[in-house]
């Protein structure tokens, strides 16, 4: 199974030297969610045509990165969908009712650059690896997984040392140990390490075709 990975690993980066002088290339990351397998082709170009390239309305942009801002300054790696709506009084570029909102979110779920739980929204795997530069631009203290080395928006962090590592992470790597302690500093990892990751816990593996993209120079 390894030597499969590897073998696929391999062959992208193949791929990628050719993708890479048209400013595309072929990403790998992993659900924060169930720790399931994503590879996502990647626009690497910032020009003119792909800031006007979205099918999205100004202020449905702001309100992604507004709540973008939300979920992952928060310490859950969630956003409430009332926390989220109240954000609509706040747009600069123009007001948008909160039924209006619900349809907008209702959109950015169906296009996998969200997801939702219970009322509770988190950013899809396709943001995270679509974004990342964005991501790790402007939020100064956002962190990468200890352990597979992708942004972790979502996971548990060590209060001593404060590395982070995301929730099945955490599971596999904890997972025949008794007494679980940092991968870092080695002191007792203070938080519950058992069920971590749910087993209704579902990502579908794949983006439609027909989604609308969002660029990193939209965001900005």
């Amino acid at each position: 199974m390894y030597y499969a990975h590897d073998k696929l690993d391999d062959f992208v980066d193949v791929i990628n030297t050719f993708l890479r002088p048209l400013f595309m290339e072929i990403r790998k990351g992993r659900s924060e969610d169930n720790g399931k397998m994503f590879y996502a082709l990647v626009n690497l170009a910032i020009t003119e045509a792909t800031k006007v390239a979205s099918d999205y309305a100004e202020n449905e942009l702001e309100l992604f990165k507004k709540t973008m801002d939300l979920i992952v300054e928060s310490e859950s790696g969630y956003a409430s969908s009332t926390s989220i709506l109240n954000l609509t009084d706040k747009l600069q570029s123009k007001k948008m009712r909160k039924k209006e909102a619900e349809q907008v979110l209702q959109m950015f779920v169906q296009d996998k650059w969200l997801s939702e739980r219970h009322g509770e929204y988190t950013l899809h795997t396709r943001s995270i690896m679509e974004l990342d530069q964005y991501i790790c631009e402007t939020y100064q203290d956002v962190k990468k997984c200890n352990i597979c080395h992708s942004l972790a928006i979502q996971g548990q962090s060590c209060e001593t040392c404060g590395i982070k590592m995301h929730l099945p992470c955490i599971a596999k790597y904890f997972k025949s140990q008794p007494e679980p302690h940092c991968p870092h500093c080695n002191e007792v990892w203070p938080h519950e390490t058992r069920d971590l990751v749910r087993p209704d816990s579902h990502l579908p593996s794949s983006t439609p075709r027909t989604s609308r993209r969002i660029s990193s120079s939209e965001m900005k």
